[in-house]
């Protein structure tokens, strides 16, 4: 009996037959190098069929991921219907994927497992009477949530001089809390990690806005923690560089500061002075927001790595805190806390690609490349 195993690298899918590969054709565009290596075959040449039957191209690539299936179904028409098989897409969603849309607000329905992935990736479905999202990360298929402000424990936040509960537009949930004046600023939420994806980092994020008129959300920093078991992270964030600005300058030029009194707190932000107030904060190991694809702002709170197995259970709980300061605070709208995969990247320092920034922009940067369906 014949014995073939898929594998990919850089040019694309190889087949592997005993111990020798089956030869490559030269591939256009390609260095001769690249070309000639016996790992590399041309998956387009008739009779593919006959040499890996498609069910067992398709259970192969079950075992990838759903950016390896994507990037494989490019190759040729075989892999690209290998691809698209319900058997393929079915291993990426997850094992409880029914139990938890059993919980949606709405009946999500599609025609295939790979458009159900896509429509969760894209789509978050509000479960849980419209108190939370679920989703899915679009390279590993990890489950995604986010808390709505609802969701969360807020201090004092059904007292009516301190916080308000509005809707925005382009939220996805029917209220957010918007902070109307506080000096003790706590926020708390908590997730069951058996509803998350096993054996994943995640990260946590506040989702937010800041109004017109806030102040008092820069200086002093607020502390953010996250605990799962006996993991725990704590970090200083800044939820106002604006607000850490004007800290700045008033420190500079030894000007007092009573609350929203000062004049230089609305002021715009020039990239340069976007970057000293993110260097200060990230000089004592502190986090800056970064604007988001939909409008809102975004700042991670703390990570941690889900180890527990399928069944298994625990809390994750996050905490934001600023209660040493004694200054009172304004502004601040919330939306949510969102946890999702924490992926490795690079941010470049300030908003380069904007020439003013403004505390209540909803400018974005742009999106990192991203494989698509």
């Amino acid at each position: 009996m014949r014995r073939f195993a898929l594998k990919f690298n850089s040019c694309g899918p190889v087949i592997k037959e005993g111990v020798g590969f089956v030869a490559p054709s030269p591939r256009r565009g390609l260095p001769a190098s690249k070309c000639d290596r016996a790992s590399d075959l041309d998956m387009g040449d008739p009779g593919m069929e006959e040499v890996l039957p498609q069910g067992c191209i398709a259970h192969a690539l079950s075992f990838t991921s759903p950016r390896d299936a994507c990037r494989a179904s490019t190759v040729s028409t075989t892999l690209l219907s290998a691809a698209a098989s319900d058997a393929v897409w079915d291993r990426f969603l997850p094992a409880d994927l029914q139990s938890v849309l059993a919980r949606a607000d709405r009946p999500v329905d599609c025609c295939s497992k790979r458009d159900l992935f896509f429509r969760l990736c894209d789509e978050p479905v509000l479960v849980d009477g419209g108190k939370m999202t679920f989703s899915l990360d679009r390279s590993s298929g990890a489950k995604c949530y986010m808390l709505s402000a609802r969701a969360l424990s807020i201090q004092r936040g059904d007292t009516e001089h301190c916080w308000r509960w509005v809707s925005q537009s382009d939220s996805r949930f029917l209220e957010v809390a918007e902070l109307i004046n506080v000096c003790w600023l706590e926020v708390q939420g908590k997730i069951h990690s058996k509803t998350l994806s096993s054996k994943t980092t995640y990260a946590a994020y506040l989702i937010f806005k800041l109004s017109d008129h806030s102040y008092g959300l820069g200086h002093p920093l607020q502390e953010a923690s996250v605990k799962i078991g006996t993991q725990s992270s704590t970090t200083a964030i800044c939820l106002q560089l604006s607000d850490m600005y004007a800290h700045l300058h008033a420190r500079r030029h030894r000007v007092a500061q009573f609350g929203q009194g000062l004049c230089s707190r609305q002021r715009l932000l020039t990239i340069e002075g976007t970057q000293e107030a993110e260097e200060e904060v990230e000089g004592v190991g502190g986090r800056v927001p970064r604007p988001r694809d939909d409008g809102w702002m975004e700042i991670e709170l703390g990570e941690f790595y889900n180890d527990r197995e399928e069944g298994e259970d625990g809390e994750v709980h996050i905490h934001l805190l600023e209660v040493k300061g004694g200054h009172w605070k304004n502004g601040l709208i919330i939306e949510g806390i969102q946890i999702r995969p924490k992926r490795s990247t690079t941010r470049s320092k300030g908003l380069s690609n904007l020439t003013v920034y403004d505390r209540s922009s909803s400018a974005t940067r742009p999106r990192p490349v991203a494989f698509r369906h």
